[in-house]
């Protein structure tokens, strides 16, 4: 009876995975129009323009718009293993493909028994509300090799170092699945393998290490939490702009440097908290690494000057890991960030327009996202210095001195 209703489970649970999937492909294949807004324009025109001058052994270094780390190469290449198809049609299937691996890499884990399929469902219900901008971004992509690292992480640490490694190649933010890893098998597997891998991109293709100065100069994103103070100012007379800067819309104008810089500030600051934590925790679960990677990104990125749409795929796939140990405390920030990702679709594309123009709608769902992600990173570093920080013992009372009563004596 047991075998009847786990199978039953599955059976949904495939079931759903494979009707949302099929309305992201036709989304993305042009078959249905999702928005006014084109999402998919970054892989016909943008990611295609870098994979002709990639295919000439060279980074795009006179390219600002190209801000991730060398083997970000070898996503925006990939397309070419399938030439029977268009550029773009290559990139959505093997985009889709990817996310095909996240979901078996769930799905299988849910078989034993400290394991559970919640954290399947989590990506089966986050992937969909965030519309078809995930099959046209290279970060599921990412999000794959960065499950696959967490998922190895407790038995296989040098195999979690090496996709760690080189899903930080790829696009930076994996480095911070190292956070809650202890086990210096993985550090080692890592260091070797970021070396060997920057070593042979930076000897082989010219530029591959432009992209950090171009990282630096980037200004306040319009999705960003900083943003907020803007979109609120622009009510109150503040003379700035929107503009596109350095590949995304940016707020140009008085104090946007100060904004930029207090951003720098609570990252500063995070890393500072997430340091102070793996000094301090000493109870730890085999659920610790993914509790401790989903809490650090989600606090780099809702301190991050840019939170493109795409950066909740990140959250979702590091959310459902999380839960998918029965023992996880996770599930509360893990349904705020599903919350944020139907918000986040709202605001892109549905409602850029009203995003951009700082109009009382765009400002209401860009509030509501950005907060309900820092709900998200505070609960989540909450649970996770709860569970794994032990108390701090109680100061004992000092002695009270003892009142001797003096016994009267008798005449």
């Amino acid at each position: 009876m047991e075998t009847n209703g786990t199978g039953r489970s599955l059976a949904w649970l495939l079931a759903t995975w494979a009707v949302t999937r099929a309305v992201l492909l036709l989304f993305v294949f042009g078959v249905y129009a999702f928005s006014d807004l084109d999402v998919t324009s970054d892989v016909s025109v943008i990611y295609r323009g870098w994979y002709e001058v990639l295919r000439q052994g060279t980074f795009p270094v006179d390219d600002v718009t190209w801000q991730y780390p060398p083997a970000a190469a070898l996503a925006i290449l990939s397309p070419a293993a399938l030439p029977f198809l268009s550029y773009t049609h290559a990139f959505f299937l093997l985009a889709f493909l990817a996310d095909v691996v996240v979901m078996a890499l769930l799905v299988y884990p849910g078989r034993r028994s400290d394991r559970s399929r919640r954290g399947a469902w989590v990506w089966v219900a986050g992937v969909p509300l965030l519309g078809p901008t995930v099959y046209a971004r290279y970060d599921v992509m990412v999000t794959a090799v960065a499950v696959a690292a967490l998922l190895a992480g407790v038995r296989h640490p040098r195999v979690m170092g090496t996709l760690t490694a080189f899903g930080a190649l790829l696009k930076v933010w994996p480095a911070l699945l190292l956070v809650g890893c202890f086990r210096r098998r993985a550090w080692a597997s890592t260091a070797v393998t970021a070396s060997g891998l920057a070593a042979l991109f930076a000897v082989s293709m010219p530029g591959a290490f432009s992209f950090l100065t171009f990282q630096r100069d980037r200004g306040t994103e319009v999705e960003s939490l900083g943003a907020l103070v803007f979109h609120v100012a622009r009510h109150f007379g503040w003379q700035g702009q929107v503009l596109l800067n350095y590949g995304s819309l940016e707020f140009l104008g008085p104090h946007v440097n100060q904004v930029s810089t207090v951003a720098l500030a609570l990252t500063g600051a995070a890393f500072g908290w997430l340091l102070l934590w793996r000094l301090r925790a000493t109870r730890r679960a085999p659920h610790t690494i993914a509790e401790a990677a989903f809490t650090a990104v989600l606090m780099f990125t809702v301190t991050s000057r840019v939170i493109s749409p795409q950066y909740l795929v990140w959250l979702v796939g590091l959310a459902a890991v999380c839960v998918s140990y029965r023992a996880s405390r996770m599930g509360v920030p893990a349904l705020m960030v599903v919350a944020a990702s139907f918000v986040t679709v709202l605001e892109f594309p549905l409602g850029f327009v009203h995003v951009v123009t700082s109009d009382r709608y765009g400002v209401l769902l860009l509030m509501t996202r950005n907060g309900l992600l820092v709900a998200a990173a505070l609960t989540a570093a909450h649970r996770l210095w709860r569970s794994t920080v032990p108390p701090a013992p109680a100061t004992p009372l000092p002695p009270q001195p003892t009142r001797h009563r003096k016994t009267p004596v008798s005449p």
